[in-house]
């Protein structure tokens, strides 16, 4: 058994840990907090909008937007949006595992990557992945205006027919204790796609409250020039969905982060009364020795 004089370095360090731990556990919970909100916020006006798009989808049969329309490319884009930093349990390797899962069905490098996130940009230079492109300086609480590098890239990528499909790999916040890893076609848009996008919005989110009540398609009236209506349309929706992405990848991470370090506290805690156990242990046995050594050193005069 180890020397009180060591359990008790051992029980400092570790309750030096646990107070780390902890400080992050509350920073954590703060910015989870506000990623959140946000992150709520965003999603009635995300439904909203797609409930439009699906209301004019009724004329996408005559529209030549390219957002629109499958090219004859035979690569696809994949933005995978990941932390900067770690010490948010598995919220990156669930992605990044998604990802990896995802290049291995395909044969042959037809699959460029645009990274969003330091740990999924150093996983993909890992393996020698094509990445066109790494934005790993994004704020906490992003807004539209600082996403719009990352949209104009990846819009501008497909309106020059450089790929034929683009994908997102981001996580879906569920709840405080659940995020869900998701890989979603973001390019180009279909009606089959935006209704199926629709129904499953509304499987882990209150936000189906707000779409289950607007199944009629609303008969809207033009003035003007429908296609530009419907280009400028479907490009703001584009940007809006990679908002909510971003925002949903946040709240993911946030939480993620606030549950394992609540859970280090917990086991630093769970360590401390452990080794306070041995302490005392090997505290008492001490005591018990000297005991035995004055007795028999009493025993011998005699």
């Amino acid at each position: 058994m180890a020397g009180t004089k060591e359990i008790k370095q051992r029980i400092r360090s570790v309750k030096n840990t646990k107070k780390i731990t902890k400080a992050m556990e509350l920073v954590a919970a703060s910015k989870m907090k506000r990623s959140v909100s946000r992150a709520l916020s965003s999603r009635l006006y995300a439904g909203y909008s797609w409930d439009l798009l699906v209301s004019l989808s009724g004329r996408l049969e005559e529209i030549t937007h390219p957002f629109f329309i499958e090219n004859n490319k035979d690569k696809d884009l994949l933005i995978l949006i990941t932390s900067n930093g770690g010490l948010c349990g598995a919220y990156n390797s669930q992605v990044i595992k998604k990802t990896l899962l995802m290049i291995k069905e395909r044969s042959g490098n037809n699959l460029d990557i645009i990274t969003i996130g330091k740990k999924g940009d150093n996983a993909m230079r890992r393996i020698g992945q094509n990445v066109i492109a790494s934005f790993i300086d994004l704020p906490d609480n992003s807004n539209l205006s600082d996403i719009n590098p990352v949209s104009k890239l990846i819009i501008d990528e497909y309106k020059k027919e450089n790929y034929k499909n683009i994908y997102i790999a981001y996580t879906d916040f569920v709840s405080a204790l659940t995020q869900k890893a998701q890989i979603k076609k973001l390019l180009p848009i279909s009606k089959t796609e935006i209704k199926e996008f629709i129904d499953s919005v509304g499987e882990n989110k209150d936000k189906q409250k707000n779409l289950e009540d607007k199944k009629e398609i609303i008969p809207y009236l033009f003035e003007g020039d429908t296609g530009k209506l419907i280009e400028s349309l479907a490009e703001k929706l584009t940007k809006m969905q990679i908002y909510q992405m971003i925002l949903e990848s946040s709240a993911s991470e946030q939480s993620s982060r606030m549950m394992a370090m609540k859970n280090a506290s917990e086991a630093a805690g769970e360590m401390i009364g452990g080794l306070t156990l041995m302490f005392n242990k090997a505290r008492q046995a001490g005591i018990t020795q000297e005991i035995s050594e004055i007795s028999a050193g009493m025993t011998s005069i005699e």
